[in-house]
């Protein structure tokens, strides 16, 4: 049996470190070769390093990119399809989070979350499209955009309004995408995972969600960083956080069913449920 992704040409944005690091590996097991962007240049790389000696040389390259900046998304997509001939699969997969109460949130952070969440989203799809369209109109089959949301994504999140808000907001944009790019046989879904405990987007002293939401007072009674963990793995039907290969799971699923795009797969354990 052959790999889920065999030769398939991927981009995922915000692959140096955590959750983006963990499904360029899971792609490149399958079979893709994985296109790792990041602000983190020199992160990229050796991700890209990494996979390759993995893999096989040539599984994997690392690109600075400031997803935020439309110039240099415009290139990263050019360079990719100059190098690899094409472009099968956007994961855009680049976020942060910047969680507070109406009164701690500073403005600055809340126009961050969504310039990175929200704008870099539509600016990836902007130009991931225009190689897309290309290469579809030269031969047979679809090519895939998936964007990595968030269960906060599918319900609100108190005291996490800026991310939420910016997750609500991707999925417009991916029913709208979706929309616009079926002629062109581009797929456009996203992943809503919950609770990815491991990586730094939670367990980073300082801006991680534990730090924070102990901070912002969001957990009743939490004295400490496990306190948090704790109370956050209760509320999980599956006992447990997600990791990268459950959410690669669902990327394979998305980019393997052909008749589903505009959709938002939860993969959180049964905490959500769509209805």
């Amino acid at each position: 049996m052959g790999h889920r992704l065999e030769n398939k040409i991927a981009v995922i944005t915000g692959g140096a470190q955590g959750f983006g690091l963990g499904l360029a590996e899971e792609m490149a097991a399958q079979g893709a070769i994985a296109h790792i962007a990041d602000i983190n240049g020199e992160g990229a790389q050796q991700a890209a390093e990494q996979i390759n000696k993995r893999f096989g040389n040539g599984r994997a390259a690392g690109h600075q990119v400031d997803v935020t900046n439309e110039a240099q998304v415009k290139n990263l997509m050019e360079v990719v399809e100059r190098e690899s001939g094409g472009l099968d699969i956007l994961v855009s997969n680049a976020g942060i989070v910047r969680s507070g109460g109406l009164s701690q949130l500073d403005p600055a952070d809340f126009e961050l979350v969504t310039r990175v969440n929200y704008t870099a989203y539509y600016l990836c799809v902007k130009y991931a499209a225009e190689v897309m369209k290309r290469q579809n109109g030269a031969r047979p089959g679809w090519t895939d955009i998936i964007q990595v949301n968030s269960k906060s994504g599918l319900l609100g999140s108190d005291r996490n309004f800026a991310y939420a808000g910016s997750k609500f907001g991707g999925l417009g944009l991916t029913q709208s995408f979706a929309l616009e790019l079926a002629p062109h046989r581009i797929k456009v879904n996203s992943v809503c995972p919950g609770n990815f405990l491991e990586g730094p987007l939670w367990r980073d002293p300082e801006n991680g969600l534990f730090a924070q939401y102990l901070r912002a007072g969001k957990v009743p009674g939490a004295q400490t960083i496990e306190d948090v963990q704790k109370a956050y793995e209760a509320k999980v039907p599956m006992g447990r956080g997600c990791t990268a290969r459950d959410v690669a799971l669902a990327i394979f699923y998305l980019v393997e069913q052909q008749y589903e795009t505009g959709q938002a797969l939860p993969v959180t354990g049964g905490q959500v449920m769509l209805r």
